[in-house]
């Protein structure tokens, strides 16, 4: 995983975190998916972004319709 950008599972233990609305990418299938201010926490110790569930499901979603649009790239802004 990338510190930036990238959206994964990581279980990262200890440290602080703060809110923040970073860029970072997704790739599902063929399409690469871009989404500007996703609101996330940052561990301030790793870098590392994490999504609850709720933004992580609707990031999916976008990534999805992605796909089903045959989309090879495309550059979103995260609506909440």
């Amino acid at each position: 995983m990338t510190t930036r950008g990238t959206y994964e599972t990581r279980d990262l233990q200890g440290g602080e975190t703060r809110s923040d609305k970073p860029t970072g990418s997704v790739e599902r299938g063929a399409a690469t998916l871009v989404i500007k201010g996703v609101t996330a926490q940052i561990w301030e110790n790793y870098g590392e972004y994490y999504l609850d569930e709720v933004v992580a499901g609707k990031v999916y979603a976008q990534a999805e319709e992605a796909v089903q649009r045959r989309a090879e790239v495309e550059i979103l802004r995260y609506a909440a």
